[in-house]
């Protein structure tokens, strides 16, 4: 498999993270690995942590990486400046060109995946980068007319309706359009992505105590409701709408193979509670298959050898269990055959 990484904020942990993900891990470096970036910040990383054992081979395009291991795009032919902690534009400029460079290679199919570092968006140029994040960025780029922001983990797979909005916003962006949108995206992936023959969702209220029938709002009696019931009666497991304290308090998240949450805190707060530092974001509903770590750009450990790799390697993981379980029912389709009905 051809693995494209972007190195993400040089000032931050990426570039850290990508290399104590790779290095002594031959199941990974068995495939191609392609990090877009800079062969000079790589070593100078590299450096900083220390006992890696990766060797880097140095590549103009995609196109002329060698199989079977570990290369480097130089996306920058000019020296940049490192300032380890800091947030800096010239940082921000060089993740947007990385970015950029490996977007494209992955339409034109010089990658099959792409994992990114963790940028920080106050460094992007908002003229040539006005997006509220990565998410945003690849649906517009990608051009897909939706996504769906997907916090996974091996027990957990939460989704949000809506991304990164101001809480304000929330309630008139929740149509029934959009909510619909988000489910049939949400259950076509744990289909096609995760092998859940006949998933189990889960749908939060947006209220407190889920509306507590309408004392304390009425999204879920007027919007919410009315959804599952006309989803059910389709044959889709879809259940709720739950209060998100009691849901996740009393463990009865574990009961299902997908969560549909209705805004970014709601979703992440407890997702990042129960599993910080091994969780993976995944932008489901595209064509493409891209994950990232659950984790920012690490300013306050930049450079100390300090920053853990576990979500890393994981978002390469799941991006390649992905892209594996889709060409598998790509397969079965061409052939005909019934898939064999996945466990829980």
């Amino acid at each position: 498999m051809r693995i494209g990484i972007t190195s993400g904020d040089i000032n931050g942990v990426g570039p850290e993270v990508i290399l104590k993900a790779l290095s002594g891990n031959d199941a990974l470096q068995r495939n191609t690995i392609i990090i877009y970036g800079s062969g000079k910040v790589m070593a100078y990383h590299k450096n900083i942590v220390k006992d890696i054992d990766i060797q880097f081979a140095n590549a103009s395009t995609a196109e002329h990486v060698s199989k079977g291991k570990v290369s480097v795009v130089n996306c920058w032919n000019d020296d940049i400046q490192i300032t380890l902690g800091k947030a800096t534009p010239e940082a921000g400029q060089f993740a947007h060109v990385c970015l950029d460079r490996a977007v494209n290679d992955l339409k034109d199919g010089h990658i099959d995946v792409l994992v990114t570092a963790p940028i920080n968006k106050s460094t992007m140029d908002p003229m040539s980068f006005p997006y509220a994040g990565h998410t945003e960025y690849l649906q517009h780029t990608l051009g897909a007319n939706s996504s769906l922001m997907t916090m996974m983990s091996e027990e957990l797979r939460i989704a949000l309706v809506t991304n990164h909005e101001p809480i304000t916003k929330v309630p008139e962006l929740l149509t029934k359009e959009t909510v619909m949108r988000k489910i049939n995206l949400f259950y076509h992936s744990l289909k096609r992505d995760f092998g859940k023959e006949k998933p189990t969702m889960a749908i939060l209220g947006l209220n407190p105590h889920a509306g507590d029938e309408g004392k304390i709002g009425n999204e879920e009696q007027e919007l919410i409701r009315p959804i599952i019931i006309e989803l059910k009666k389709k044959g889709v497991l879809l259940f709720g709408p739950y209060s998100a304290d009691g849901f996740f308090g009393s463990g009865n998240y574990a009961k299902f193979d997908g969560i549909l949450a209705m805004y970014h805190d709601q979703g992440l707060i407890p997702f990042k509670t129960l599993t910080f530092g091994k969780g993976v974001n995944y932008t489901a509903g595209m064509d493409y298959v891209r994950t990232s770590p659950d984790h920012g750009t690490g300013y306050e450990i930049a450079g100390q050898n300090k920053a853990d790799a576990s979500s890393m390697r994981n978002a390469i993981y799941a991006a390649m269990d992905i892209y594996n379980n889709r060409k598998l029912e790509f397969e079965l389709k061409e052939n005909r055959l019934e898939p064999t009905p996945a466990k829980k």
